[in-house]
């Protein structure tokens, strides 16, 4: 049983580290979730959208959300994804990421086919059913073909485990409006997308973001300036950060991400294919970054 009862702070979005033969490079994601909360992240997140997870087979998420577990220790919430065109395999993975020792999961749904509202709503209400861990729903408008509605959400919310919602739009008066909607239900995640100060003054509980991966000390401070609320300097510190969310929206996510790791000294590899990656020109846009944050 998880030891961890809630959700707060910054939830780093790991890389999935992938060798030429297909195999996960289980000691260098070792020793990036080791170091991150060494940085002092408040959780990990195997399998979110820079953890590539619409790319990897079953096999290598498995193993992927194990060495995530056993790296942790218990030390800070495993909170893994959960992504399937089908309702019968996201259960699937809950059961078994439940079983494995996570405290937590990232639902989201993959879709071919246009669902309608009810359909979404089963979806995500069959996983959480299936589960005793506390749910993390994930929207993203921008790449989900079925998007879930604030009206959804808001009945959503009324399931006891479905406790969190990540949110990856770029819409901050949706975020005021669905928290309106669920009232104490539901906690809200902000993404990248977001600027994470301005969602933490809405009363957010944190980010669970890529950039988590590459500025996980700054990230922290971050977090720490808005739950003190001192505000005026956490704007400071998020106007710098700010480079690196561009940097993300300019170039390929996975490639910028397993890039700046490389920058840091974990052999990442390449996105997966047919993914590319980062190209020389994002290489120095990556590297600039880093560089003007104090991350490299």
């Amino acid at each position: 049983m998880s030891i961890h009862s809630s959700f707060a702070g910054v939830f780093p979005y790991l890389a999935s580290p992938i060798k030429e033969n297909g195999e996960v490079d289980t000691e260098v994601l070792h020793r990036l979730c080791v170091d991150l909360i060494g940085h002092g992240v408040h959780g990990l997140t195997p399998l979110g959208s820079t953890g590539e997870f619409a790319y990897l087979n079953p096999d290598q998420k498995r193993v992927i959300v194990e060495t995530t577990v056993a790296a942790s220790a218990g030390r800070v919430p495993v909170v893994a994804g959960v992504a399937a065109t089908t309702t019968a395999d996201a259960v699937r993975q809950a059961k078994e990421y439940e079983r494995m020792g996570c405290d937590g999961i990232l639902a989201m749904l993959e879709a071919y086919f246009p669902i309608d509202q009810e359909g979404v709503f089963d979806y995500f209400r069959q996983i959480a059913n299936a589960v005793d861990l506390p749910i993390v729903i994930y929207t993203n408008p921008n790449f989900q073909r079925s998007d879930l509605t604030a009206g959804v959400i808001e009945r959503l919310s009324h399931i006891p485990n479905i406790r969190y919602l990540k949110d990856a739009s770029t819409n901050t008066g949706r975020l005021l409006t669905i928290m309106n909607l669920v009232e104490d239900r539901m906690r809200i995640f902000a993404a990248s997308s977001h600027v994470t100060t301005a969602v933490m003054l809405l009363g957010g509980a944190g980010w669970m973001a890529g950039p988590a991966c590459i500025v996980p000390r700054q990230s922290v401070q971050l977090y720490e300036l808005c739950r003190d609320e001192r505000w005026q300097e956490a704007m400071v510190l998020q106007r710098e950060l700010w480079r690196v969310n561009q940097v993300f929206a300019d170039y390929r996510l996975a490639a910028c991400i397993k890039g700046a790791l490389q920058m840091q000294g974990y052999d990442m590899g390449v996105p997966l294919h047919p993914q590319a990656p980062l190209s020389d020109e994002g290489a120095r846009a990556v590297r600039e970054a880093l560089v003007s944050v104090g991350a490299l």
